[in-house]
């Protein structure tokens, strides 16, 4: 792994907090070091995101109306309602709030 850090976005997600969970049952348990776990999580961020990154092509469009934007330490905020999503299928997709967080791909000072 290099040196470079990862979002932790993605710990949030169904299968990263299934990993956090199992992570914190293992400590309990006494099974595992922290520091152990806390290395899982760092190659489950860099992980994610590379699949992510290279792996994922599905494409969707949306339309909806823009609550709040907020943009902080780099980082973008969107709260959307009554979002309508068309996905690569055209199947199309309704929420009643939809919230966006949008990270620079590249951490700052990176080439």
């Amino acid at each position: 792994m290099s040196g470079s850090a990862y979002y932790e976005l993605y710990r949030r997600s169904s299968i990263g907090l299934a990993l956090t969970d199992t992570l914190d049952d293992l400590i309990s348990a006494r099974r595992m070091e922290p520091q152990l776990a806390m290395k899982i999580l760092a190659n489950f961020d860099r992980s994610i995101t590379e699949v992510l990154a290279d792996k994922v092509k599905a494409r969707l469009s949306f339309k909806g109306h823009l609550d709040t934007y907020r943009f902080c330490d780099e980082v973008w905020t969107f709260l959307i309602k009554d979002v309508n999503f068309k996905l690569d299928n055209q199947q199309q997709v309704h929420a009643d709030k939809v919230k966006i967080v949008s990270c620079n791909s590249k951490r700052p000072g990176e080439a």
